[in-house]
């Protein structure tokens, strides 16, 4: 139609008009041009349409549009998620923490509660006593000469005598050997006592108690009623079977050559005592039975005292001199050794006495005496003013004549040690 009008126009009215007409003749075209992009635009745009969209003049190019992509996007999300995920995180482990916490705090608690229970059993009825029995019979069964190998020591006229009885318990015969009379430390074995006496051919005259357990008093009534001379020395304060005659701190035993002082050390049980032979009298060293308050790298469980009253019974014995032989209730060297090294590693006196000490054992030999200087250098129960022990385990430096921070620290081992006694 366009052309037919552009031609009747190039007829009539010539040159100038031809011009005009293909002025409008161009505008209509790009017009038409112009709708058919805008609708190839709304038919790309729209997911509804699903037409084809016209096609295009090859003198244009289409160039769809594209959305630009905001790289934040990405991160808001993931911290929109992340953020609350993490608080109910922190949450829940704290409640499964603090869950952790409570448990082990309650369980603790019944320890001590079924320790108290079994203790008051074993010291206030006599089903202790019937579990002692039961204990004998079974040791003289398996140990029928004794769970190690001992030796005496003689001095000048003065012989102490290790008695193995039990699993691990040692009694002891000190003996005047000039007046041929024998003192007994903690005779819990009657019948093997009375051989060593006899084998020794001295007279029992006293039996000295350092408390009450059974494993240390259990064999009282036997010997007492066997030696009738004999008495029978202990604590008033701890209900020692078949006393005879009370002991208070600083007490003198004599018996011929032999000067021994009682020293109160209150803390296993309420009325504990230890036994000091004197050695000036027959020149030789002091010698400290000590029941069950001081072993070979260790020291007794406080039963009946807080850690206060236990500090201040190893103190007493801190005070003797460093040649003191120490004669203990229990042969424990091999596992309070292990355990000293735990808590230090690099103490090389321990080390040395570990090295002799696993000889002994492997020939089951006993691992008595060791010497008060001795202990010192390697026992942990000893060494709580030493500034290595209290900075791994308690106080900071500087606290080391604080008494209730060496308590803190004595408590701690011995909660450290009956941990890895379990293990």
């Amino acid at each position: 139609m366009a052309a037919v009008v552009a031609a009747t126009a190039l007829k009539g009215r010539g040159a100038r008009n031809a011009r005009v007409l293909r002025g409008i003749l161009s505008g209509a075209a790009a017009n038409k041009v112009s709708q058919n992009r805008s609708r190839a635009l709304q038919s790309h745009s729209s997911p509804e349409c699903k037409e084809e969209p016209e096609s295009l003049s090859p003198e244009l190019e289409y160039i769809p549009r594209k959305r630009a992509k905001n790289p934040m996007k990405a991160v808001g999300l993931a911290w929109a998620i992340g953020f609350p995920c993490g608080i109910l995180l922190f949450i829940l482990t704290k409640r499964e923490v603090e869950k952790d916490r409570l448990k082990q705090m309650k369980a603790r608690q019944n320890m001590r509660v079924s320790n108290t229970g079994e203790y008051s059993l074993y010291t206030r009825t006599w089903l202790g006593y019937l579990f002692y029995r039961q204990q004998l019979r079974r040791a003289r069964n398996r140990y029928p000469k004794g769970h190690s190998k001992t030796q005496p020591r003689l001095f000048n006229g003065v012989k102490v005598l290790p008695i193995p009885v039990l699993s691990d318990n040692y009694s002891y015969l000190i003996i005047d050997t000039q007046a041929r009379l024998a003192v007994a430390v903690d005779p819990s074995d009657p019948r093997a006592v009375q051989a060593s006496i006899e084998k020794e051919g001295v007279s029992l005259v006293a039996i000295l108690c350092t408390h009450k357990h059974w494993d240390h008093s259990g064999g009282n009534r036997d010997l007492s009623r066997r030696h009738r001379d004999c008495r029978v020395y202990g604590s008033p304060q701890d209900g020692i079977p078949y006393l005879t005659h009370p002991l208070c701190h600083q007490d003198v035993v004599s018996v011929g050559r032999l000067q021994i002082r009682a020293l109160a050390t209150p803390g296993h049980t309420q009325g504990h005592l230890v036994y000091l032979l004197d050695g000036e009298p027959y020149k030789g060293p002091s010698c400290l039975f000590s029941g069950d308050l001081l072993f070979l790298s260790g020291c007794g469980r406080t039963f009946e005292g807080t850690a206060e009253t236990m500090l201040s019974s190893l103190d007493t014995v801190l005070g003797l001199g460093d040649d003191t032989l120490l004669w203990p209730g229990h042969e424990y060297a091999e596992e309070n050794l292990g355990f000293a090294g735990v808590v230090e590693p690099e103490n090389l006196a321990r080390e040395r006495k570990m090295q002799w000490v696993q000889r002994q054992r492997m020939e089951r030999k006993g691992t008595c005496p060791s010497t008060l200087g001795e202990e010192r250098s390697y026992n942990p129960f000893l060494r709580t003013h030493c500034l290595a022990l209290q900075e791994a385990l308690g106080p900071g430096p500087g606290d080391g004549d604080d008494g209730c921070s060496r308590a803190q620290l004595l408590e701690e081992l011995r909660r450290l040690k009956d941990t890895h006694k379990s293990k």
